[in-house]
């Protein structure tokens, strides 16, 4: 099963996000965020974010690029825990247990997302804002082995408490 995780080039996501994602942290496409928003609302580092930020699963934050990574069924717990726990304290759902269902429901339409493509492919987001609400659409750029060689995420398997290291 594949996830993907935040990937930077450059420091650009620290200028153009009010909160970048950490490099390497799992994200999720985060749509949700912009259900109920509106022309209004795409302003400045907020638009940026609604136009094509993949938001981490762990600071909240967003990202411009993601890669393709293996995951593990522990670790999408883990991050279905972490994903509810957000749902009840920013959006109010009434407790974790109710938001679980939700929060893995995210996190399967990411695994899906990623599904057939090949470790390390990056993935970009864009979305618009139509009469139906929220429209995404998704990319994938193939891994080109010489330009990710410094970037590429290794999964290991002695990683303390689920976490995958950067190598």
């Amino acid at each position: 099963m594949n996830l993907a995780r935040a990937i930077h080039f450059d420091d650009s996501d620290t200028r153009v996000f009010h909160s970048p994602a950490r490099t390497g942290e799992w994200c999720i496409s985060g749509g949700f965020e912009f259900s109920n928003w509106s022309q209004g609302d795409l302003v400045g580092k907020a638009r940026q974010a609604f136009t094509n930020g993949w938001l981490g699963v762990e600071t909240f934050g967003r990202t411009s690029f993601v890669a393709v990574t293996p995951i593990t069924p522990a670790e999408i717990a883990r991050l279905a825990d972490a994903l509810a726990a957000h749902f009840v304290t920013i959006y109010g759902a009434p407790d974790v247990e109710t938001a679980r269902p939700t929060a893995l429901e995210e996190l399967h339409q990411m695994t899906e997302l990623c599904a057939g493509h090949d470790i390390n492919t990056l993935l970009t987001v864009t979305r618009d804002l139509t009469e139906n609400g929220v429209r995404e659409s998704f990319r994938a750029l193939p891994p080109q082995a010489a330009a990710l060689d410094q970037f590429a995420i290794h999964v290991t398997d002695d990683a303390p408490h689920g976490h995958d290291h950067d190598h």
